[in-house]
């Protein structure tokens, strides 16, 4: 018997989630969107499954280190509350280096697919810069883009919806159910 694939909602970390600090290594500096955990929660009893796909090439540069990666990931999850996220994926290649990981590649999308018995035809990609969307279309799942992040212009986007901000992005989500 095979298990059946459940839709996801794949969403970016640093400016989606939280606030953009660069290369946050301190759990500190973590602060949430307003709105985001009842956003997430309303996704979860859709039966969408969530996942944060970050790209951290702090890491590969050696501004931070696992461990505070970790730290910070820990309070990302603490403050949108349990067991809310099913998986995160992390990838810390610097740019310009060959990654099949590092959005806009797909790989963290692939991976989460195969261990989360995930249906990408009903998932979507949530992110707020272009190689978030990039991402999502490598992927071949829909993709919101939203203007929480540094770079809010977002007129050439190739992304499927565009929204103000994560709340705004789950109603597009929870309309094109109905």
């Amino acid at each position: 018997m095979t298990e059946s694939l459940s839709p996801a909602v794949f969403v970016d970390r640093d400016g989606t989630i939280i606030q953009n600090v660069d290369y946050c290594s301190d759990p500190h500096q973590v602060k949430i969107f307003a709105g985001v955990p009842e956003a997430l929660k309303r996704l979860k009893s859709k039966g969408f499954k969530l996942i944060i796909v970050t790209n951290q090439s702090g890491i590969g540069r050696g501004l931070l280190n696992i461990g505070q990666y970790r730290a910070v990931e820990e309070e990302v999850l603490r403050q949108l509350g349990p067991e809310l996220i099913d998986a995160t994926y992390f990838c810390p290649d610097v740019p310009g280096q060959h990654s099949t990981f590092r959005k806009p590649a797909p790989g963290m999308i692939t991976a989460a697919t195969r261990e989360n018995q995930i249906d990408l035809g009903r998932s979507f990609l949530i992110g707020d810069k272009e190689i978030d969307v990039e991402c999502g279309r490598n992927a071949g799942v829909r993709t919101i883009r939203v203007r929480t992040g540094c770079d809010r212009e977002t007129n050439d986007s190739m992304a499927d919806w565009v929204a103000d901000d994560l709340p705004a992005a789950v109603e597009i989500i929870l309309n094109k159910m109905q």
